[in-house]
């Protein structure tokens, strides 16, 4: 049997009942773009440790359908993946004599740099989005005070929020899928939080629901937003403001930071932004977290 005939059994019959749309359409795009065309038509017993390497390692180097140079390490990840969960498949179900993906060698990853906004940043935003005519723009000032993730920004509904307990749940997430917008549970089981809010923020957010003509409390012509739409509606705010580029996901990062500058906890804050552990929000934020001691340190300093 080639390769790709197998894939194609392999994602209708055990994948697709077993995972989320939209893992499901990250795995299709992996076959689609990188595995068709160089391996697909391969028999599955010509896919040799060697064989796949070799196929690993060339992504590596001119991997990138849009520019021809090396895929990303965590979209070569993404790729092996596919790869090692398909075979595995094939040598449980007898379509493989062996499993040949389990000696792949991964790329070595790096932690993404932590970009948030500085102070004076922030201020220019929160001006902009609660003086901006557009309505969905409240939807970045809250990112700022609750961390929340655009997906999850943009399910929000005004029945989430709670505004007797000054609280807001966060029970879905949405992404932008091949026909439309959808929405799907959060990414993780911790995902799954009440998240308390500023009591300065009510007011605010009050008013935002009384001239709301929709359900979400990101809406455009009482309609939900899709991811992209609001990525650039940001992006063009950014512009406006003469602020260096950065992507929607900093204004998270950013309330991390702020977070940990006013002393938070790092298990609370762990708490708020839905990590699966405090070690990943330590992890994360450790160079906040250091600026934040240096800082308290040299308050102590001054008391010689």
């Amino acid at each position: 049997m080639k390769y790709i005939d197998w894939l194609q059994n392999w994602l209708d019959d055990y994948v697709r009942p077993c995972v989320k749309p939209r893992t499901l359409e990250r795995y299709e795009v992996v076959v689609r773009n990188h595995i068709r065309k160089d391996i697909g038509t391969l028999e599955i017993a010509e896919l040799s440790p060697l064989v796949l390497q070799k196929f690993v390692t060339k992504l590596m180097s001119c991997g990138n359908c849009r520019t021809g140079e090396g895929l990303a390490p965590n979209s070569i990840n993404s790729v092996i993946a596919v790869l090692q969960g398909s075979l595995k498949t094939a040598c449980a179900v007898g379509v493989a004599s062996e499993f040949a993906a389990g000696q792949i060698k991964r790329p070595r990853t790096r932690e993404k740099t932590i970009e948030c906004f500085s102070l004076p940043e922030q201020k220019k935003i929160e001006s902009s989005a609660l003086g901006s005519k557009k309505s969905k723009m409240i939807g970045v000032f809250l990112c700022l005070y609750s961390g929340l993730r655009i997906g999850e920004l943009l399910a929000l509904q005004w029945s989430d929020i709670d505004f007797k307990k000054g609280t807001l749940s966060v029970s879905k997430s949405c992404h932008d899928g091949k026909n439309g917008r959808v929405v799907d549970e959060p990414k993780t089981r911790s995902s799954v939080r009440t998240i308390p809010l500023p009591k300065q923020l009510l007011p605010m957010l009050k008013i935002a629901k009384k001239n709301s003509d929709s359900p979400f409390v990101v809406s455009s012509g009482g309609k939900p937003v899709s991811v992209r739409s609001y990525q650039r509606s940001f992006e063009l705010m950014l512009k406006k403001l003469g602020i260096p580029h950065r992507g929607f996901h900093s204004l998270r990062h950013t309330f991390a930071t702020r977070a940990l500058e006013c002393g938070m906890d790092v298990k609370t804050l762990s708490e708020i932004l839905g990590h699966k552990d405090p070690s990943i929000t330590l992890k994360r934020y450790v160079h906040s977290l250091m600026e934040h001691k240096r800082e308290m340190m040299n308050r102590l300093g001054k008391l010689l």
